[in-house]
C-alpha cells in the first residue's frame, strides 16, 4: 500500500471515531493540565496530517493523485512537503476549508539534485488557485530562488477560484511575477496533466519548457464554451488548446507525453541536461561515444534540389546519438535539441532540409530565438548548423511581420554569449547565412563543409538576375543558362571565398565533424565575453 493509500485509510479510520470538531480543537488554559499531555498533542498532529493527505472528490479516471505525481517524479523518499496545514481563507459562506487548499507544495530530488515542485490538486475545488493556493506556490518559488534550484509544477487546474474573487486574480498576478524574476536564473519547467484555463495558462507561458500529454491536457485562455456564447465559432477543447494543437499549431507546448508516466519522465530526462541555477554548470557524465563519421561523408546530395535527414549529422556528432528535440512537432523546418558531447551538455540548432527546405519563417525564428536564449541565460553551448536557402518570401509572411518576428533570432545570436560553433552544411544564402550563427554575429569558430554554398542566393537565381539581358538575347538560352550556373557555382558557390577573408575558420571533411566540435568545444570552456552595462536590451518582441 503506497503513504498516500494508507494515509486515506488512517483519515476515514478517524473519521468514524472521532468527532468533526477534532481537527479544530484548541488548548484551554484553564482546564486540567494532566489533560493537556504530550502525547495527545502528537495523536491530534497525526490525525492532521491524515486528513491532510486525504482527497476532496474523487479523481478522474487513469489520473493519479497530487501526491502520487510528485512521488513518480522524485527520487523515492525524498519530498518533504511545505504549507501541508495551511487552509482556503474563510469566506462566510460556510464553505469547507480543506488542509492544503488544493496545492501540493515542497521540494526534493531527481537524481540526487534538488528541485523544487508544486502539483495542483483537481480534488479540491477543481484545483483552482484561491489566496492561500497562491500564497503557498509563490512561496515554493521564493524559496527556489533563495536555493537556486529549478521550479517544476504539475498543472491541473480550472483557473481562478471564483468564490474568492479578486483574491484569486492578485496571487495569479503575484505568481506571474515570481516566475519573471526567476526567468533566466533557475529553470523553470511546467507539466500541464488536465485543464489549465484562463489565467492559469500564463503562467506556464512564461516558464522555460512546458508538457503535455496526448488527449488529457488542455491548455487555453478562453474555453469552447464561451469562445461560442461571444462569437458563435463552435470548437473543442482538444481542436482549441489540445496537447498536439498546443504542440504542433501554435507552438504553446515543447513536449507531447503520450501519458502521465511519460510526461514525468520527460520532465527527468529534460532535467538531466540543465544546470541548477544560472551560476553552475550543467551535469556532466562521461563520454560516451559517437557513431562512425565516416557515413558523413556521402550524406548531402550531390543535387542541390535533393533533401536528406539532418537528424543523421546531429546523431553522428552527439554521444550515444541522443538528441532531446524541443518543440518537434513545431516549425519542423529547423530542429533545436539538447544533446551531450564529451559528457557535457550542448544546444543544437539546425536547418531540417526535409521540411520546407530548412528555410526561415516566422515560426521557425520565434522557436529557435527562444531557445538559442534559454541555452545563453544557462550557459549551455550553442552549435549551429547551417542549410538554409533564406528566409521564406510571400505576402502572407511580409503581412504577418516576418521582419520583426524574423530578427528575434538574430537578436537572439547577437545578444549570445556562450560558445557558439558554426558549421555550414550545404547553402546559406542571404539573410539565412547571417542569421544561422554567422562570424558577423559573434560565432566563435564556423566551419564548413566542401559541400557548402555561402552566397547572396542559388546560383539559378543568380544568373537569372544578373544575365537577364543576355539570356534573353541568346539563341539558346537554356545552354547559356546552364554554363553560366556552373560558372556561378565554380565560383560562388563554395566555402572557399567565405574562408579567405576569415569567415570560415577551417574547412573540414565531414567525416572530422565530431572531432573538430569537440576540440574547439574544450578551448572555449573558458570562453569571457563581457557585455556593455545596461539594464536589459529590447528584443522585437
Amino acid at each position: 500500500m503506497t503513504a498516500t493509500a494508507t494515509a486515506t485509510a488512517t483519515a476515514k479510520d478517524t473519521a468514524t471515531t472521532t468527532p468533526t470538531s477534532a481537527a479544530d480543537r484548541t488548548t484551554d488554559p484553564t482546564a486540567d493540565p494532566t489533560a493537556d499531555r504530550t502525547a495527545d498533542r502528537i495523536a491530534d498532529l497525526t490525525r492532521r496530517q491524515a486528513q491532510a493527505v486525504v482527497p476532496g472528490t474523487p479523481r478522474r479516471a487513469g489520473a493519479l493523485g497530487a501526491r502520487e505525481r510528485i512521488e513518480r517524479l522524485l527520487d523515492a523518499g525524498s519530498f518533504t512537503e511545505t504549507g501541508g496545514f495551511v487552509r482556503a481563507r474563510s469566506t462566510g459562506d460556510g464553505a469547507r476549508r480543506p488542509y492544503g487548499d488544493g496545492v501540493v507544495t515542497g521540494y526534493g530530488t531527481v537524481d540526487g539534485r534538488q528541485v523544487c515542485v508544486f502539483a495542483q490538486d483537481s480534488t479540491v475545488f477543481g484545483g483552482s488557485m484561491g489566496e492561500a493556493f497562491g500564497e503557498k506556490t509563490v512561496a515554493l518559488m521564493d524559496l527556489a530562488l533563495k536555493t537556486g534550484c529549478p521550479v517544476v509544477g504539475l498543472n491541473d487546474s480550472g483557473g481562478a477560484r471564483i468564490q474568492e474573487g479578486v483574491s484569486s486574480l492578485a496571487l495569479y498576478a503575484e505568481l506571474v511575477r515570481r516566475n519573471v524574476r526567476a526567468s533566466g536564473v533557475v529553470p523553470q519547467i511546467s507539466v500541464v496533466l488536465g485543464p489549465c484555463a484562463g489565467g492559469a495558462a500564463y503562467s506556464p507561458a512564461i516558464t522555460d519548457f512546458t508538457v503535455m500529454v496526448d488527449g488529457v491536457s488542455h491548455m487555453f485562455v478562453t474555453g469552447p464554451d464561451v469562445i461560442e456564447a461571444v462569437t458563435g465559432e463552435r470548437t473543442t477543447a482538444e481542436e482549441l488548446g489540445g496537447a498536439r494543437a498546443s504542440n504542433s499549431v501554435n507552438g504553446n507546448a515543447h513536449f507531447l507525453a503520450a501519458d502521465e508516466e511519460d510526461a514525468l519522465d520527460t520532465v527527468r530526462d529534460l532535467l538531466s541536461y540543465l544546470p541548477a541555477n544560472n551560476l553552475g554548470r550543467p551535469p556532466e557524465y562521461a563520454p560516451a561515444p559517437a557513431a562512425d563519421g565516416a557515413q558523413l561523408d556521402t550524406l548531402v546530395p550531390d543535387r542541390t534540389g535533393q533533401v536528406y535527414d539532418m537528424r543523421d549529422l546531429l546523431h553522428s556528432v552527439v554521444d550515444d546519438g541522443e538528441l532531446l528535440q524541443v518543440q518537434e512537432l513545431f516549425a519542423p523546418n529547423i530542429i533545436c535539441a539538447l544533446a551531450r558531447v564529451e559528457g557535457a551538455t550542448v544546444g543544437l540548432v539546425a536547418n531540417q532540409p526535409m521540411h520546407a527546405a530548412g528555410v526561415l519563417d516566422i515560426d521557425a525564428s520565434e522557436k529557435a530565438a527562444r531557445f538559442v536564449r534559454f541555452c545563453d541565460a544557462f550557459g549551455i553551448p550553442l552549435l549551429t548548423f547551417a542549410d538554409v536557402p533564406g528566409y521564406l518570401s510571400g505576402v502572407g509572411q511580409e503581412q504577418a511581420g516576418i521582419i520583426r518576428r524574423g530578427a528575434k533570432l538574430l537578436y537572439a545570436y547577437a545578444e549570445a554569449t556562450v560558445p557558439k560553433i558554426t558549421v555550414v552544411v550545404r547553402k546559406a544564402y542571404g539573410g539565412g547565412y547571417a542569421v544561422m550563427g554567422s562570424k558577423h554575429l559573434g560565432a566563435d569558430l564556423n566551419l564548413a563543409w566542401p559541400t557548402a554554398r555561402i552566397a547572396v542566393m542559388g546560383a539559378e537565381g543568380a544568373v537569372g538576375v544578373l544575365h537577364r539581358r543576355e539570356l534573353a538575347a541568346a539563341d539558346d538560352p537554356e545552354a547559356l543558362r546552364a554554363r553560366l550556373v556552373a560558372a556561378y557555382e565554380a565560383t560562388h558557390g563554395t566555402p572557399y571565398p567565405a574562408a579567405e577573408r576569415g569567415y570560415v575558420d577551417a574547412v573540414i571533411a565531414p567525416r572530422d565533424t565530431r572531432a573538430h566540435l569537440c576540440r574547439a568545444l574544450r578551448a572555449l570552456r573558458g570562453k569571457r565575453a563581457p557585455m556593455p552595462e545596461r539594464r536589459h536590451g529590447n528584443i522585437p518582441l
